[in-house]
């Protein structure tokens, strides 16, 4: 690769926040991005496992610091947004990468959407949703008053279509992607072209959250992890670093004219029919 197209996935000198970054996912894309170069905000309620994180990313040449706050309280985010600005300068590009799941927002196949316990539906939705919302209007700040950032948000397949059980996650993912939409438009016509707002759905990566409903003990696949292998054509789940390089490319400038897109990292799911 030349020199001026190195520079185009280069994020030298860029801060990034990233929520839900002490997550298996999150902490994937925590290295991947200090990799490339960019110095990272790791936010998240799990101090110890974020500070973890940043010296293990310090002591490989990179630059990240921990902030405990978690993405539902909009005091304990502006007090992270203050430290960051205070060790780094400035906030370039915001990464939701914060979200999950509970038992009682998912509808199990011995249970009918009667039996939906509608507070985890409640909790569910803010996670996802008001988890991607509240930290985009307190860290896009700074990126509004400079009319130039990236906020990145991470969906999901459900955003594309319903998946069968998760009634909350899916219904939350389906308005992290209308969000994004709707704030990519919002951005550009209020604060210039500088501001790029864009989602990635995974596809099906193993997580401490969702193991339990895709693999058994002994590692071979439940009915409903054999269902989404059976759905995905490359016919294997995801491994989380294969989520860094649309990362990159959605925070560099290599993607200086995308805004309003989420893009499936998914094997193919999202495409498959099965027939």
């Amino acid at each position: 690769m030349s020199t001026s197209n190195s520079k185009l996935f280069s994020l030298t000198e860029k801060t990034i926040v990233i929520t839900g970054g002490t997550g298996v996912l999150g902490q994937a894309m925590v290295k991947g991005l200090a990799d490339a170069g960019a110095s990272v905000a790791i936010l998240g309620r799990r101090k110890e496992v974020a500070e973890a994180l940043a010296k293990e990313v310090r002591s490989l040449g990179g630059q990240a610091i921990s902030v405990k706050a978690d993405v539902l309280d909009r005091e304990a985010l502006t007090k992270a947004r203050e430290s960051i600005l205070q060790e780094f300068g400035s906030i370039q590009i915001l990464v939701n990468a914060a979200g999950g799941n509970m038992p009682g927002a998912v509808v199990s196949p011995d249970k009918t959407f009667f039996d939906l316990n509608l507070d985890d539906f409640q909790k569910v939705v803010d996670l996802n949703l008001m988890g991607t919302v509240l930290p985009t209007q307190v860290f896009s700040e700074d990126m509004a008053k400079r009319k130039k950032g990236a906020i990145i948000n991470i969906a999901s397949m459900a955003a594309f279509r319903p998946l069968t059980r998760v009634v909350g996650y899916s219904a939350a993912k389906a308005a992290v992607e209308n969000f994004t939409q709707w704030l990519a438009i919002e951005m550009a016509k209020k604060f210039g072209e500088g501001i790029r707002v864009n989602a990635i759905s995974p596809g099906f990566f193993l997580t401490e959250q969702n193991r339990s409903l895709l693999t058994n003990p002994d590692g071979s696949y439940t009915a409903r992890g054999q269902a989404a292998i059976n759905q995905t054509p490359f016919a294997r789940f995801g491994k989380p670093e294969e989520l860094i390089g649309t990362l990159i490319w959605l925070c560099s400038d290599a993607s200086l004219f995308v805004t309003g897109v989420n893009v499936p990292v998914d094997g193919g799911f999202n495409v498959f029919s099965g027939v």
